[in-house]
């Protein structure tokens, strides 16, 4: 059943250098390494908005990665990717948190 379903991957970076500059530079290298991959449904990328904070907001991040992909598979690949291993390895310098929700979807 699952493997039928969409797979929902999102991503929180927490950045020792958070400045404004810092977080659309991380942004732009997603867009630049992690678009286009096959079995894409849907790609953003963006940054935390500091002035929605209830209670019930999460604001320990600083920039996000929203990934759909068509299936479990696509995913997986995608995870091995050269491209995508690649944006790892030039960013993680400046990663201090990563946490990543990956879930099922229609």
């Amino acid at each position: 059943m699952s493997e039928s379903k969409m797979l929902s991957h999102m991503v929180y970076f927490t950045l020792a250098d958070s400045s404004p500059e810092a977080c659309e530079r991380l942004v732009e290298r997603m867009r630049y390494y992690l678009t286009n991959h096959d079995g894409t449904v849907f790609f953003a990328a963006g940054t935390l908005v500091k002035d929605l904070n209830r209670p019930v907001n999460d604001l320990d991040f600083h920039v996000s990665l929203h990934v759909v992909f068509d299936s479990r598979a696509a995913h997986d690949t995608y995870q091995t990717h050269e491209r995508h291993l690649q944006y790892i390895d030039e960013n993680k310098g400046n990663w201090t948190k990563v946490r990543v929700f990956d879930s099922y979807v229609d």
